[in-house]
């Protein structure tokens, strides 16, 4: 799987994650001190996140690790 394509399909998990807990971006953003543009592009595949950024979205999405980075 190419780089582009894998962060696309993370973001868009990450969005669902997100709309299946009726979170809004600015909730989620706030719950891992981050900016709301930055899990924008998060979401939409445009940022490639760090380590320590996916263990704070496991955790504020009440999932585990290995479960965020399920994406097939």
């Amino acid at each position: 799987m190419i780089e582009k394509e894998l962060l696309w399909k993370f973001g868009q998990k990450l969005k669902q994650l997100r709309a299946d807990r009726n979170m809004s971006q600015i909730e989620l953003a706030e719950k891992i001190n981050m900016e709301k543009s930055n899990l924008s592009r998060l979401e939409s595949g445009r940022n490639n996140p760090k380590l320590m950024t996916l263990v704070k979205l496991a955790k504020a999405l009440d999932i585990s690790f290995n479960e965020l980075l399920e994406l097939e």
